[in-house]
């Protein structure tokens, strides 16, 4: 079972941008309803998923990051590859629609 890592304003360079394979990163809070429906799947994905790190950064607790990649709606799910953002998914979607919207990167 592949687990989900909290990603800070410290770790987020060692992390995602210098990882070997692509970052699907998780931009929420603990408020955010949208954000607990989202995070099960994300779970899900990461499980199913070798070929990709999913990791999680709390926009209220790592507000560095969340200025530096303007999230302004949460959730943000971000995929970065080779230390680029390449793909956004704005918002709670079903499993499937995110893993059509991040194929080229699972």
């Amino acid at each position: 079972m592949a687990t989900v890592a909290d990603v800070t304003d410290a770790t987020f360079q060692d992390e995602v941008l210098k990882s070997d394979k692509p970052v699907i990163v998780d931009f929420w809070a603990e408020w955010c309803g949208p954000c607990r429906m989202l995070s099960p799947i994300l779970d899900q994905i990461a499980d199913e998923h070798d070929s990709v790190k999913v990791v999680k950064v709390n926009v209220d607790e790592n507000q560095g990051i969340a200025a530096q990649y303007g999230i302004t709606s949460i959730p943000a799910v971000y995929v970065f590859k080779a230390g680029e953002h390449v793909a956004t998914s704005i918002g709670a979607k079903p499993k499937q629609i995110i893993e059509k919207e991040f194929a080229e990167y699972l």
